[in-house]
């Protein structure tokens, strides 16, 4: 009997409403796991209940707030596309792993739920406390990770509505994220010069010492190493959006001459 799934969604509901279930559920779900998983291996010795429920447990903790968050992006229009579902599926599928994809449509439905449920003014103040629960206990450049995906997700139907970006920075905001870090991911992945220099956070007029240092911090800030505790899955994405910091670094060095 998954009983730690049943202790934490009451625990969780208790505690913070329906945010707080769904998060106890998961959270009670890695803690069946823990114990699953130190039963079968307690003979071996290898791992501990504190290395299995630690590093799943962050990473979960992860995706959780993610899918919180997607909820809140997805609905900013008004209505759910089916492209942005398919894009959310193929995202859990290609990070998290096909058991993510049946789980994670799960959630949100429920966010969905809730978010009628609450009406709009009062379910954006849930997904504020959400936020700000989220930039007390998760490092930075997780939030800017997060922030990344978001950012991804309203692109997906091949448009992005002043709703979906007042949403996007409604969530930077909450989660304490720089408004400069903000206009940085909004802009990744532009082909335009002036998209370039938006993502490196450096005004057109700044001079070459001042672009190249704007790079070193902003690589090293995006670094992939910085999220590699929530698995190689989710370091690859923050490979990739490196990948796209430095094809904006070197439109700017090009034009230069640098």
């Amino acid at each position: 009997m998954a009983i730690g799934k049943w202790i934490g969604g009451i625990v969780g509901w208790m505690t913070g409403g329906m945010f707080g279930a769904l998060a106890g559920v998961v959270l009670g779900h890695w803690f069946d796991k823990g114990l699953d998983s130190v039963s079968n291996e307690s003979n071996s010795g290898e791992r501990s209940f504190s290395d299995v429920y630690g590093n799943e447990g962050h990473r979960n903790n992860f995706l959780f707030a993610l899918l919180v968050l997607m909820a809140y992006i997805i609905r900013a229009d008004g209505k759910v596309m089916h492209s942005e579902m398919e894009f959310v599926r193929n995202f859990l599928r290609n990070n998290f792993g096909e058991a993510a994809v049946r789980q994670g449509e799960q959630i949100l439905l429920k966010l969905f739920e809730e978010q009628k449920r609450q009406g709009s003014a009062t379910y954006q103040n849930t997904v504020r406390q959400c936020c700000q629960q989220i930039a007390m206990n998760m490092p930075y450049a997780e939030r800017l990770q997060l922030l990344s995906f978001l950012s991804a997700i309203s692109k997906a139907d091949g448009r992005v509505t002043s709703d979906e970006i007042k949403a996007i920075r409604d969530c930077a905001l909450w989660m304490q994220i720089s408004d400069a870090d903000l206009e940085s991911v909004l802009n990744l992945g532009g082909g335009s010069l002036e998209e370039a220099y938006k993502v490196l956070g450096v005004s057109p007029d700044a001079t070459d010492d001042e672009v190249r240092k704007a790079y070193r911090k902003l690589a090293l800030q995006h670094h992939p190493d910085r999220v590699a505790t929530l698995g190689e899955d989710i370091r690859r994405a923050a490979e990739q959006k490196l990948q796209k910091i430095n094809e904006a670094k070197e439109r700017i060095y090009k034009e230069r001459g640098m």
